[in-house]
């Protein structure tokens, strides 16, 4: 009788793929020039894997990671790219207008977790933010494929996005789709650009959003500040705590209205 179990390397080609799969989709929503070799940046490149599909599309790159043990697996694999050791939260440490895009695969999520006592998400989600838009030559682009936990960590990520002086959106792949649905923060830098479609549009049902656009302007005017706590958020989650059959308070004209400071 043979066993239903898999292999090890069975699994580890099923990561390889949809890794490239992803990378393929990413250097795909960045629109660089028809058959023109570019200088990018893979941030969070790991072993470099999307690196390898860089290279394979005739480009040159500079993988950051802040792992040491997946970088040694990079230079085992002999990768053709060049390799920094480094925490993204802490800034991108190139000279102004260096590379002509940026992707990111599975990375950009985790600079929303405190892993220290000195770590603030929104500090350092704009300390990069800032840096890689300084990096980056104008009118270039930057595409995060990202695994969001939530609605609030989306809009901690584009608003200090926003903040550092990119535009852009998200786009999202088969939206209606459990497994194949992916999300891909789609950065401009220097210019306001025409946010891609995203994969499965056509067939998606016209209720469920595969596309977030958002400006500057937008969020300039917010501060940098997030939504959180806005009569919106509030709204939401009460709604969120009824359907969990919680107790809640009915709403009223002072929902979510700001009080005046007591003297």
């Amino acid at each position: 009788m043979a066993s239903s179990c898999r292999r090890p390397e069975h699994s580890l080609n099923l990561l390889t793929d949809i890794q490239t799969q992803m990378s393929e989709r990413a250097v795909e929503l960045l629109n660089l020039p028809e058959g023109q070799s570019c200088y990018l940046l893979d941030v969070g490149c790991g072993s470099g894997l999307s690196g390898d599909y860089l290279s394979e599309e005739g480009h040159y790159w500079v993988g950051m990671d802040i792992s040491t043990a997946m970088l040694d697996v990079a230079l085992d694999r002999e990768v053709e790219g060049g390799l920094l050791l480094g925490d993204m939260g802490q800034g991108v440490p190139f000279r102004p207008g260096t590379f002509d895009g940026c992707v990111s695969i599975s990375a950009l999520q985790w600079l929303c977790n405190a892993d220290k006592r000195t770590h603030s998400p929104p500090k350092r989600l704009y300390r990069f933010f800032s840096t890689l838009y300084s990096s980056l030559s104008r009118g270039s682009r930057a595409v995060f494929q990202l695994y969001p936990e939530n609605s609030e960590q989306l809009e901690l990520i584009t608003t200090q996005a926003m903040k550092a002086g990119f535009s852009g959106g998200m786009v999202v792949d088969y939206p209606n789709s459990s497994k194949a649905k992916k999300f891909f923060l789609c950065l401009f830098a220097g210019v306001t650009g025409v946010l891609p479609k995203g994969l499965g549009s056509e067939t998606s049902d016209r209720t469920v959003q595969n596309q977030v656009q958002f400006s500057g302007q937008r969020f300039r005017n917010m501060k940098g500040k997030s939504a959180k706590k806005g009569k919106d958020w509030i709204l939401e989650k009460k709604e969120r705590r009824r359907r969990q059959g919680r107790n809640v308070r009915p709403d009223t004209k002072y929902t979510g209205r700001q009080r005046r400071p007591h003297f």
